[in-house]
């Protein structure tokens, strides 16, 4: 481990394997494209961010809007949802005609949609629940920004401010699972792993769109890919896609909510204690998914720990790049920024940065990257 002072931190992964899952996301993105509004985000070269980095090429892939939607969080939350209700429902996915198909077979059953959220997820499971008729309580934690609660209001959702960090908002919403009650969550405990396996699957759809995306332009595919960790089922996906090919990927959580970089270091998942309280707000998770724990340890190269002037730093590079992106979606670039020289990138790597959400708290936006 590099330490460069008591909260910034770059820990290289021993344990690293590369056996990562197989993954074959062509049924996924068959999915995604069935669904109204799709289009692939866009993937834009920066070479200002290459010559800072001191590599051959930096792409960013975009997802700050997603469906309408400021993130990437519906690709997980919509096939999620889509297969787990069709097993409730007990039909044969592949025999459902999409969400126009599901909305007539599942809104007679006056199911609810729960989640627990930092912003995202929540937000994208409320517009599911509203796409098939079925209400939404969406559960946050306390410290959760007034616009990203009225986001989620504004999705029809009833929100439920827990007292707590949001690894509290989720052991609450775990306790609704009924039998009209659905928890769609991207993060899983001992006897839930269905649902989070299937939003990680996903998730897919980015990987396969990058590829395509490159190949159209005559590029490469990525040497190093920078990776946001919350509970680890972004960064499952990503390994998923890009190391079988050979990519390095740089997995980046906050400083004060490193929950596996810290589990990595202790050999085992482990909780963190504290607020979780970085301006990365969908990255504030205090313990990793064990649905994503083990592809996250085989495939991710090196762990980063970065602090909220990182995020802020790497929110106006992508800006000047001509990309919005909030906090958390600018934490992948923060980590190589940062730690460049640690991260031993060479002047031939190709890089990929996934900037995983827009200006989701526009105040906070303004004020980071406009000085407003």
């Amino acid at each position: 481990m590099t330490t460069t002072d008591e909260r910034r931190r770059v820990l290289r992964n021993e344990r690293r394997t590369g056996a990562v899952s197989a993954v074959d996301p062509d049924d996924v993105l068959t999915f995604h494209r069935s669904l109204t509004g799709y289009a692939p985000t866009a993937l834009v070269a920066s070479p200002e961010l290459a010559v800072r980095l001191g590599v051959a090429e930096v792409w960013v892939k975009d997802e700050s809007n997603r469906f309408g939607m400021p993130s990437f969080k519906i690709l997980g939350a919509s096939y999620a949802t889509f297969r787990e209700l069709c097993s409730r429902a007990g039909v044969d996915p592949a025999r459902v005609d999409g969400l126009v198909g599901l909305r007539s077979i599942v809104e007679p059953l006056g199911l609810t949609l729960v989640a627990a959220t930092d912003g995202n997820h929540g937000r994208a499971v409320a517009r599911m629940a509203a796409y098939l008729g079925l209400a939404a309580h969406i559960l946050v934690p306390e410290d959760m920004v007034p616009a990203r609660i009225t986001a989620l209001a504004n999705e029809g959702a009833q929100v439920t401010v827990v007292t707590g960090n949001y690894d509290e908002a989720v052991a609450q919403s775990a306790r609704l699972q009924d039998e009209r009650t659905v928890v769609v969550s991207d993060t899983s405990w001992e006897g839930y792993e269905r649902v989070p396996g299937w939003v990680i699957d996903g998730y897919a759809t980015i990987g396969a769109e990058v590829h395509a995306q490159l190949e159209v332009c005559g590029a490469l595919p990525p040497t190093v890919v920078a990776a946001q960790i919350g509970v680890g089922a972004f960064a499952a996906s990503v390994v998923r896609a890009f190391v079988p090919g050979g990519a390095r990927v740089i997995g980046v959580e906050p400083t004060k909510a490193d929950c596996v970089l810290q589990s990595v270091r202790a050999g085992r998942p482990i909780q963190i204690e504290g607020a979780l309280d970085s301006i990365m707000a969908g990255l504030n998770c205090g313990s990793p998914s064990p649905v994503a724990w083990t592809d996250v340890l085989a495939g991710i190269d090196s762990f980063v720990a970065v602090d909220d002037s990182d995020a802020e730093n790497a929110m106006r590079a992508l800006a000047r790049a001509g990309v919005v992106s909030g906090e958390s979606g600018a934490a992948g670039l923060a980590g190589l920024l940062a730690f460049a020289e640690e991260l031993e990138l060479a002047s031939d790597d190709r890089i990929l940065v996934i900037s995983t959400e827009g200006a989701t708290d526009p105040a906070a936006y303004d004020r980071i990257v406009r000085g407003s």
